[in-house]
């Protein structure tokens, strides 16, 4: 079992950052490919980001790409989003998951491969 806690979220004006984190309980962090969604209102989840076990593959959604970072520290049960220039319609719930399968950067777009998700955190960027 693996439980995450999104923090990091608030009220930022366009252009701005924020950094969210992720942590995760467990001793197991390590072997879990970890992934960044978010919910805007009326809309589905989307994918944001999601990163490899040991961190070194990622792969974004094109929407994000260029202004968003996800990293990951084993050392510290933790991942992270940085989120740089930041647009009204970043707008969101932004939630962590966690995926046991193989890393296969395309696949991890797809919401049912993860099984642990944490309570998500509101962004919201004003215009």
């Amino acid at each position: 079992q693996v439980q995450l806690v999104e923090s990091g979220g608030g009220l930022v004006q366009a252009g701005g950052s924020l950094r969210l984190s992720c942590a995760a309980s467990g001793r197991t962090f390590s072997s879990y490919i970890m992934g960044w969604f978010r919910q805007a209102p009326g809309k589905e989840r989307e994918f944001v980001a999601s990163i490899s076990r040991n961190g070194d593959g990622t792969y974004y959604a094109n929407s994000v790409k260029g202004r968003f970072t996800i990293s990951r520290d084993n050392a510290k049960n933790t991942a992270y989003l940085q989120m740089t220039s930041l647009k009204p319609e970043d707008t969101a719930v932004y939630y962590c998951a966690a995926d046991r399968n193989s890393w296969a950067p395309w696949a991890t777009i797809f919401l049912n491969r993860y099984d642990y998700w944490g309570q998500g955190t509101q962004v919201t960027v004003s215009s």
